[in-house]
């Protein structure tokens, strides 16, 4: 009997992941707190899959764990359940620390208490630990920038001037992250890495850029900006722009994430690695706004000038390992989803 044991299933990539393996595992077992922040009720969200069995439990709970792996023995383990929202982390810090770290670290305890090791655990990352990332300056030097300070953001500078952004990749930069969710987000992949490397697990790694589209919580203030612009636009509000308007963001879209996330499910040949999951293109965050006030007949964006602390100027991903390394590329273009995303807001909003 396989069984696939899903943490935070029950949310956005969790839904969409159930759909596609649904019929490759005898059990789906999915352990989701249903946290209010994401789902507006507690009942069983319908874009999960019909074959999934859903656990109504906390990932900080020891006793809940103990109860669902005493009775289960997952095959493989795809651990979704995190707080995500970056500026959020900076003022709930124990509340991030307390699921993404502590929570973590409470399942593999069970596993240890109740014998239920799998044979692999695949830990969905972010590109937040990578921070401002990268940067080559005029005389072609590459050099880590670091943390934006508040006085520089304070002061309108929002670049590191005379100086290029390089697309992040796990082979090349060195983690630094510049919020306490991305802080969070590496000590995950660490704790999850030296743990399975002790017990014989093996792992695999993904590092998500912006994952987009239908089904994503629209409830949420603190996740998908491209949600927040639609109302705006739909209501023929202008689209604030933060900064200048000029951030880059990879923007993939949850189809995409889905497949590659149960391709390294179940391929070996991605154990060990940390993979970087993005569509390679880096598109402005004025580029996204304009769309979409386009699409609804908004008033054009105008930029604010306003800053959010712990956010990266620019982040976008170089996917070339990541191609190399499994049977996956990312196939839906930014205008082909953005509009998937809008027809689905509509509905959802227009009941």
């Amino acid at each position: 009997m396989k069984t696939c044991l899903i943490t935070g299933g029950a949310g956005f990539i969790g839904c969409e992941v159930t759909k596609i393996i649904e019929n490759a595992f005898d059990n789906i077992i999915i352990v989701d707190c249903l946290h209010p922040q994401i789902h507006a009720s507690q009942k069983i969200p319908p874009r999960l899959s019909s074959k999934a069995n859903l656990i109504i439990a906390d990932v900080t709970d020891p006793v809940a764990w103990d109860e669902v792996l005493s009775k289960w023995k997952p095959d493989l383990v795809l651990h979704l359940a995190a707080e995500t929202g970056t500026g959020q982390s900076l003022t709930e810090s124990s509340r991030h620390t307390q699921v993404n770290v502590v929570g973590t670290s409470q399942m593999l305890d069970a596993m240890v208490r109740q014998n239920a090791f799998p044979r692999k655990i695949v830990l969905a990352s972010s590109r937040a630990i990578y921070g401002e990332g990268k940067w080559i300056n005029s005389e072609g030097v590459a050099y880590y920038p670091g943390q934006r300070s508040n006085e520089q953001l304070a002061n309108g500078e929002w670049n590191f001037y005379g100086s290029k952004f390089l697309p992040m990749n796990s082979t090349d930069n060195i983690p630094m992250p510049t919020s306490i969710y991305g802080v969070t987000k590496l000590a995950q992949e660490q704790i999850i890495s030296c743990w399975c490397k002790s017990f014989d697990v093996n792992y695999s790694i993904l590092r998500l850029q912006n994952v987009y589209g239908p089904g994503q919580s629209l409830i949420n203030s603190y996740t998908g900006i491209v949600s927040l612009f639609v109302r705006l636009a739909k209501e023929k509000q202008i689209i604030p722009l933060y900064e200048d308007g000029m951030m880059l963001r990879d923007f993939v879209f949850i189809t995409d994430v889905a497949r590659a996330i149960s391709e390294v499910l179940v391929n070996d040949t991605t154990n060990g690695k940390i993979l970087d999951i993005g569509s390679g293109y880096g598109a402005t965050i004025k580029e996204i706004a304009h769309l979409i006030a386009e699409r609804y007949g908004a008033p054009r964006p105008e930029v604010c000038g306003k800053y959010r602390n712990g956010d990266v100027r620019h982040a976008q991903a170089d996917i070339s390992y990541t191609l190399d390394n499994m049977d996956w590329k990312p196939v839906v273009s930014l205008d082909e989803g953005m509009n998937l995303l809008c027809n689905w807001i509509d509905e959802e909003l227009g009941r």
